[in-house]
């Protein structure tokens, strides 16, 4: 087996760059519906509970 390399980009010379890809519009459909549902969640079930715990007394 050959050992492992320990030396850093510097001085390697080569910067270690990410170049990726756009992300596709489906994906960015999908995000944008989760947080659609996050925000309706929150006021419709979060909140009304939220005044029931707080403000009634047992």
């Amino acid at each position: 087996m050959s050992q492992v390399e320990t030396t850093s980009a510097e001085a390697e010379g080569v910067f270690h760059d990410y170049v990726g890809n756009r992300i596709p519009w489906y994906v960015r459909l999908i995000w944008l519906l989760f947080w659609i549902f996050v925000i309706y969640y929150t006021i419709r079930y979060m909140f009304p509970a939220i005044q029931v715990e707080l403000f009634e007394r047992p």
